[in-house]
């Protein structure tokens, strides 16, 4: 995998989102030579800034929902690869916001494929939705692949209709791989890990009140999630794309990436064993006192799809996930100047897992 894309040239869409930055943190370790599209970074405190991420790599702010902009750079730059994270991410947001959100997630992911279809290179793309892109009915087994896409709220509606966005660009524009562009849908959620500061997020709640010697508040204690450290997905994400390079067959698949579907835990679970890191934290459960939005209580997902065809699979337990994640957070408190370097560190600790398992 790594050397794929040493001296490759790799776009990064929202590289200064939480998930963005770490994956561009990832390909200035392998060598690549990333551009970077994306909007400032989503939060005041963030991953991208406070690692340092826009050293040595071409940093644009370009608007997802600008097709001019967007297209003209994607061509001017004749990728290798590209990666498309730039996304509105928040649920809470979305319905304050549903029109951004729309914009955002379906019109930008379409943006992001005319601009493709504009490449005279050859050129493979990861396309990252969520797996809250499917229809969820809450159920007990993991969702695959072929399951039903749609979604209550306006995001994970939003994520559904992209990817029935993508399927369409594959089967009417790029339904020969062997022509140049081929294409690859992610899907993958509930990730944690250090630098993300975005509201309405139980990891950056507890770290933020916690930090401040405050109380966190629960609001939805016993809804369960595919708990994940943001490594994990974006590991997964430079699998499938190293493998579609090579791999015609793999062309406008989907691909779930996440933990065991018996890994799933609760958001108390979350919060008592990231309590076991930093000392003196005090929550409360307030699902009872406020009204707040709908979502989903239980998700899972499948993802035998991925170890069939890409040999993944999610490394790291529950609690290693937790560990590495609250490590980082105090890491920044104690020392943020240092926090590239732990960044890097916790990269490289991972990349030796990979090699190990």
């Amino acid at each position: 995998m790594i050397n794929s894309f040493a001296n490759k040239t790799v776009v990064v869409t929202g590289h200064t989102g939480f998930k963005g930055s770490w994956l561009t943190a990832w390909l200035k370790i392998m060598g690549a030579k990333v551009i970077g599209i994306s909007l400032d970074p989503p939060t005041s405190i963030s991953h991208f800034d406070a690692a340092d991420i826009s050293k040595e790599i071409d940093d644009c702010r370009i608007d997802i929902r600008d097709s001019h902009e967007i297209t003209k750079k994607i061509v001017s730059a004749c990728p290798d690869y590209v990666f498309h994270l730039a996304a509105q991410p928040i649920v809470g947001r979305s319905y304050d916001d549903p029109l951004e959100t729309w914009n955002t997630n379906v019109i930008g992911t379409i943006n992001l494929l005319e601009a493709l279809r504009g490449l005279r290179n050859k050129c493979t793309a990861i396309i990252i939705t969520s797996d809250k892109c499917y229809d969820n009915v809450e159920w007990e087994w993991g969702y695959r692949e072929t399951d039903t896409l749609g979604g209550p709220d306006p995001y994970s509606a939003s994520k559904g209709a992209a990817e029935i966005a993508i399927k369409s660009y594959v089967k009417s524009y790029f339904n020969d791989p062997e022509k140049g562009i081929r294409l690859a849908s992610a899907r993958a959620g509930n990730v944690i890990g250090g630098g993300d500061w975005a509201a309405h997020r139980i990891v950056p709640d507890c770290i933020k009140a916690w930090a401040d010697n405050q109380i966190v508040e629960l609001r939805n204690p016993l809804s369960t999630r595919p708990w994940q450290h943001v490594l994990e997905p974006l590991g997964g994400y430079l699998i499938l794309a190293s493998a579609l390079n090579n791999k015609a067959e793999l062309h406008g698949e989907a691909f779930n990436f996440g933990p065991p579907s018996h890994q799933n835990h609760s958001v108390l679970s979350l919060v008592t064993e990231m309590s076991k890191h930093w000392p003196k934290v005090k929550w409360e459960d307030t699902s009872e006192e406020k009204e707040t939005f709908y979502e989903s209580g239980l998700l899972k997902l499948n993802c035998d799809k991925a170890l069939h065809f890409l040999n993944w699979q999610a490394i790291l337990n529950f609690q290693e996930t937790v560990e590495l994640t609250t490590q980082w957070y105090k890491s920044f408190y104690e020392d943020p100047k240092n926090i590239a370097a732990v960044t890097n560190a916790q990269i490289k600790q991972y990349q030796d897992l990979i090699s190990k398992k």
